[in-house]
């Protein structure tokens, strides 16, 4: 520190922009892409020297592009962006093995406070101070020498071009090893931190902005109810449970080793175990699940344009409505009666802008009693949504222990992890077997069915991945292969044959079979709906005429 006019200033080192721009691009490279190195590494099969060269090739690629933007007034903000992004970018690619693509983005950016105050543990806000806030602190601390418009503009180029050229040799040297290797591992360059995330957000956002004025496209409006008038039968009650996060290799009514399934097993039920998902992801698997779109022709855009499985529900006069506990319906029930159930849920079970799925129960009790026409409820669970799976089952089914009791998986075993997630399945197990206990005692009165169907799985370690949301292509199958529950009630079973029922469980099903099974179970007739699709068809004892 200085005396001598009576101010007191703190001495700071000056450096050139291009050396903080040098420095900013290493810090990048070297402190944040742990993912990046780690897979080049492993999918280059250990070769020094074609690892060599794209490292090379990349840092010189990082400096062209930070000496490029060094501009005064303009480096110190666009760097500090790129550090605190860098920095949460890693923590999530490092610690659960996430890909940061456009849907990951979309899920991010349709979660509630209370799902992303799970994702802000202490860890993570230690991580972010190390790696991002020191960092920055750094860089408002250093002085930042310029030189005048054309002397920058010729020092600058002396970096970036010879940077691109040594960038393009290094490229061009083993071009082929590499895109052999990004070809057979999609998910190596998507890790590029913190680039390819921010160019993917761009992309998100732009996105955004022509999705915000789409407007859905009538779908099925010829639908009718094919069947004999109210009066002359029981009016008909569908149950829809939309699961979160339950994969069905932990499900015991697939062969898991653990008794996940204690209720359902005693339950007559059909469990398909062969299922898998549109998605990895909430904001794509559920409103995937209820499109006309089968999974291959699916697309976000297309799930927002088009009408879906509710709204032709609607067109043939039944009675639809959505109860949420999770966080928001992803705009499928938005032309149905839909209420979120967090609100006002019971202080025993619900707490933070969370209820565990008894709340759920709750709803169904008071409303079953008074349903006296076609009726489709949808019951969207919050399920098995980690990370912090403790918090989605009460004490008495803390059955596998000992588990983990944090949000921070750095804390637990793998082992706990796995027992904190089996705990889930078990709770789920119990909220269908008491759906099935409710709809059995209507009987008399209604023609009553649940369908139960995971939105997507999840990974608990295997291959190093945590959690769920990889892209589709590189998916693992614990992030797609999904539990599928149906169970009829005497009048609904009494329409097929039982014996065709149980061959179907045998054959291979998929999300795409929910828009049509449903519309076939309510005896909706559309030209909409693809009895090839429809899983229920073939052993239905009688058309829908």
């Amino acid at each position: 520190m200085r005396e001598g006019t009576g101010r007191i200033s703190l001495w700071r080192p000056e450096l050139s922009s291009v050396t903080v721009s040098v420095l900013t691009a290493f810090y990048l490279l070297a402190l944040t892409n742990w993912s990046f190195w780690s897979k080049g590494w492993r999918y280059l099969e250990g070769r020094p020297t074609t690892f060599a060269s794209i490292a090379i090739g990349v840092a010189c690629l990082y400096v062209a592009l930070c000496v490029a933007v060094s501009l005064k007034y303009v480096m110190k903000p666009l760097f500090m962006a790129l550090i605190l992004a860098s920095a949460s970018g890693a923590w999530f690619m490092d610690r659960f093995g996430v890909i940061i693509d456009i849907e990951m983005i979309r899920n991010a950016a349709e979660t509630n406070s209370a799902e992303a105050g799970h994702l802000i543990t202490p860890g993570f806000v230690l991580h972010m101070l190390a790696y991002g806030l020191l960092p920055c602190l750094l860089l408002v601390w250093v002085k930042v020498r310029h030189r005048p418009f054309f002397g920058k503009v010729r020092g600058n180029l002396a970096v970036i071009a010879p940077a691109l050229v040594l960038a393009l040799v290094a490229g061009l040297s083993h071009a082929r090893v590499y895109a052999s290797a990004a070809r057979a591992h999609h998910d190596w360059f998507e890790t590029l931190n913190p680039f390819v995330p921010l160019v993917t957000a761009v992309q998100f956002a732009a996105g955004q902005s022509v999705d915000a004025n789409v407007v859905a496209a009538p779908l099925g409006t010829d639908a009718k109810v094919a069947d004999a008038p109210l009066g002359e039968r029981k009016p008909r009650l569908m149950i829809v449970v939309a699961g979160e996060t339950a994969r069905a290799d932990n499900f015991s009514l697939g062969g898991y080793g653990r008794d996940t399934n204690p209720e359902l097993a005693k339950k007559d039920i059909l469990y398909f175990p062969d299922t898998t998902s549109c998605g990895t992801a909430t904001a794509v698997s559920l409103p995937c699940m209820f499109s006309v779109y089968t999974r291959s022709e699916y697309t976000h855009r297309k799930g927002l344009s088009t009408e879906n499985l509710l709204d032709v529900l609607s067109h043939a006069g039944v009675d639809v409505e959505w109860w949420d506990n999770n966080t928001g319906d992803k705009e499928i029930a938005k032309r149905v009666k839909a209420q979120s159930l967090i609100k006002d849920g019971n202080p025993a079970y619900c707490a933070k802008g969370e209820c565990r799925d008894q709340v759920l129960l709750d709803a169904l009790d008071a409303r079953i009693g008074s349903i006296d026409k076609d009726t489709v409820l949808v019951l969207h669970q919050i399920g098995s949504h980690g990370p912090a799976y403790y918090e989605r089952y009460p004490e008495e089914y803390r059955r596998f222990t000992p588990e983990c009791r944090s949000a921070e998986f750095s804390d637990c075993t793998k082992e706990e992890i796995v027992n904190a997630y089996d705990n889930t399945i078990a709770y789920t197990d119990h909220i269908l077997a008491s759906v099935i206990d409710r709809l059995e005692k209507q009987q008399d009165r209604l023609d009553v069915s649940m369908l139960y169907m995971s939105d997507h799985g999840e990974s608990l370690g295997e291959l190093g991945l945590y959690l769920h949301g990889a892209p589709y292509m590189i998916a693992p199958s614990e992030q797609t292969h999904v539990p599928f529950v149906l169970w009829l009630g005497k009048d609904a079973k009494a329409a097929y044959s039982a014996s065709c029922l149980a061959d179907e469980t045998k054959a291979p099903q998929s999300h795409d079979n929910l828009f049509h099974s449903v519309l076939g179970m309510m005896r909706v007739q559309t030209n909409v709906r693809d009895p090839a699709l429809d899983l229920l068809s073939p052993c239905r004892l009688g058309a829908i005429s």
